[in-house]
């Protein structure tokens, strides 16, 4: 009797003991299959989307720092309230007119025009989440806009500057991005942009360019016997402070357009874009300040800033398959073409504030031609022909708009309210009020 109840007791023991494994067995069972792929690749495009809003901040304290104090103010209205209005415009137009997938329209040129939607389920067939990916590809849209804002920095009026961003973040980056990163005709054509030289950062210079020769050059930029006359900015602390973010931002720009982070070879051509990001800009950067010390006999420090940032603009075209040395030299070429190039503007009485068309413009125009150095299967025909084609649109688009803005409510304030600042004279408030510029 004993040995029976023994019995009954082990087996009742084992039964509790196995009840919570069955129980875990079928959970498992009934639970569904976790996809860790579209985990980790929505994950990269947030964290890449928030280094990239960091790039505003960035834009804000350079140009902020590069003008003089009575402006300063407008600067700051400027970049915030473009990146407010790219939110919208990029939501409500933008985003399917960039991705328009079998909506393509107009010969393959423009494509349909809807509103985006990131609500419902999500799309596990596309490996990330649709808003994650909205939120990414806001960021570059935001980011072109905020390229136009230095150029035309202490000279333009707020409402006309605002109106153009709405143009240019709703319809004209949306329709040029979509011809490469859409699927459309240079995308076929074999063009290679990685994470936007051409597309985000050319595409802004050309934009600004245009509006520098409607606008014209700030009162008393150049002189009557053709000598420029320098105008200090007001902060180069804020200014480096800007740089560094925008060095910082950076690696999300480059590294977020690898598109994926669901794979061990996934992770390190996000690891390698880091290294050689990195690297461009410290090339262009230690560049910049040589070519300052032997050209002026003094280290430059608004042309170290600049040539950072070119050497990041020329790299982010390509910047996975080079190595670290092809990282280094692209980036330092970038840096001297900064150097270069901003000398030779003043020379064409052509007044960027801010130095973003060599940066953005000329140094993009070097990363894209750069891509075929070390990617399989681009040509440097293909590439001058896609950054021909955007940066014909760009400008003559671009300046269409900026002449009609002109002529229907003008671009500049009175001779008056420009030499008084237009932070006093359109704002009503200064960002250092003690002080006089």
């Amino acid at each position: 009797m004993k040995t029976l109840l023994k019995i009954s007791g082990l087996v009742a023991l084992g039964a509790t003991v196995a009840l919570p494994v069955f129980a875990q067995e079928a959970a498992a069972e009934a639970a569904p299959a976790v996809d860790n792929a579209f985990i980790f690749n929505t994950l990269l495009f947030l964290i890449g989307g928030f280094l990239v809003f960091f790039m505003a901040a960035g834009f804000a304290m350079l140009e902020a720092g590069l003008v003089r104090s009575k402006n300063v103010t407008m600067q700051l209205t400027k970049n915030i309230a473009l990146f407010a209005i790219a939110s919208i415009m990029y939501w409500l137009v933008g985003y399917n007119l960039m991705y328009p997938g079998d909506g393509w329209a107009v010969t393959g040129i423009i494509g349909a025009f809807s509103a985006a939607s990131i609500q419902g389920d999500p799309a596990l067939e596309s490996g990330y989440a649709t808003g994650s990916d909205f939120f990414f590809q806001l960021m570059f849209c935001a980011t072109t806009a905020s390229i136009v804002s230095g150029t035309l920095a202490e000279r333009i009026k707020l409402w006309p500057f605002l109106i153009f961003t709405a143009l240019l973040t709703g319809l004209l980056y949306p329709i040029e991005a979509s011809w490469q990163w859409g699927g459309g005709f240079l995308s076929e054509a074999g063009f290679s942009d990685f994470a936007g030289s051409t597309l985000v950062h050319a595409a802004g210079g050309f934009a600004a360019l245009a509006g520098a020769l409607i606008l014209g050059p700030r009162i008393g930029k150049f002189g009557k016997d053709g000598r420029v006359n320098p105008m200090p900015g007001s902060n180069l602390a804020l200014a480096t402070l800007g740089t560094f973010v925008l060095w910082l931002g950076w690696f999300g720009f480059n590294g977020g357009s690898q598109l994926a982070l669901g794979t061990e070879a996934d992770a390190n051509a996000v690891a390698i874009i880091f290294a050689n990001t990195n690297m461009a800009a410290a090339a262009g950067a230690v560049a910049a300040m040589i070519m300052t010390q032997v050209l002026y006999k003094k280290v430059d420090l608004t042309m170290v800033l600049n040539g950072a940032l070119a050497g990041l603009v020329s790299i982010t075209a390509g910047p996975l398959d080079p190595s670290l040395f092809g990282a280094l030299w692209i980036g330092a070429i970038g840096g001297i073409i900064a150097v270069i190039v901003v000398p030779m503007l003043d020379k064409m009485k052509i007044d960027d504030v801010v130095g973003a068309i060599p940066v953005h413009l000329v140094a993009g125009f070097w990363g894209t031609m750069a891509v075929p150095f070390y990617t399989e299967g681009t040509s440097f025909g293909t590439q001058l022909y896609g950054f021909a084609a955007i940066g014909v649109f760009m400008f003559l688009a671009s300046g269409v708009i900026w002449a009609v803005l002109k002529m229907v409510m003008g671009l500049r304030p009175s001779e008056e309210d420009e030499i008084m600042g237009l932070d006093k004279a359109e704002l009503g408030m200064e960002a250092y009020p003690e002080f006089k510029a």
